[in-house]
C-alpha cells in the first residue's frame, strides 16, 4: 500500500477521534468553520480558550508532526497566491452560506446519521468537482 494512502487513513482517523473528543468533552460539534466564526464575530466568548486551543492544534500539529517524520505532504495546489486567497474567501463565505464545513457536516454530522449534515455533505463533493471541473480543464487556471 502506498504511504499516501496510509497517511490519508491515519489523517481522517485522528479527526474522526478530534470529532469524538470534542463531542464527549463539551457536548458541541467539532465544526471548524463554527469555532472560528463564534471567534470572529465574537457571539463565544466564554469558551475562546477552548476554540484557540483547537485552532492552535489544527495549525500547529502538521507541523510538528511533519518535522518529526521529516516528511513533504503533496498537495498538487496552486502557486498562484492569488487563486489560493480567493478560494479561501469563496470557502468561508460557502460554510457560512450552508452554516457549516466539511467537518462539522461531513465527519461528525454524518457519523451521526443527520440527515442535513448527509445532504450538506454531498453538495459539498458536487459543488468542489464542478468548480476544479471549470477552473482547471475548462479556464485552465488552476
Amino acid at each position: 500500500m502506498e504511504m499516501d494512502w496510509i497517511w490519508g487513513l491515519v489523517g481522517g482517523g485522528l479527526i474522526g477521534l478530534g470529532g469524538a473528543v470534542y463531542l464527549l468533552g463539551n457536548g458541541r460539534i467539532m465544526g471548524a468553520s463554527g469555532i472560528l466564526g463564534g471567534l470572529i464575530d465574537g457571539t463565544e466568548r466564554n469558551a475562546a480558550v477552548e476554540k484557540l486551543a483547537f485552532l492552535a492544534g489544527v495549525v500547529l500539529l502538521p507541523l510538528i508532526l511533519q518535522t518529526v517524520f521529516a516528511a513533504q505532504a503533496s498537495t498538487h495546489m496552486t502557486s498562484n497566491i492569488t487563486i489560493i486567497i480567493a478560494a479561501g474567501l469563496l470557502v468561508g463565505i460557502g460554510t457560512r452560506i450552508a452554516n457549516g464545513c466539511t467537518s462539522g457536516h461531513g465527519v461528525c454530522g454524518i457519523s451521526r446519521l443527520s440527515l442535513r449534515g448527509i445532504v450538506a455533505t454531498v453538495f459539498y463533493i458536487l459543488a468542489g468537482g464542478l468548480t476544479l471541473t471549470l477552473f482547471r480543464h475548462v479556464l485552465g487556471v488552476i
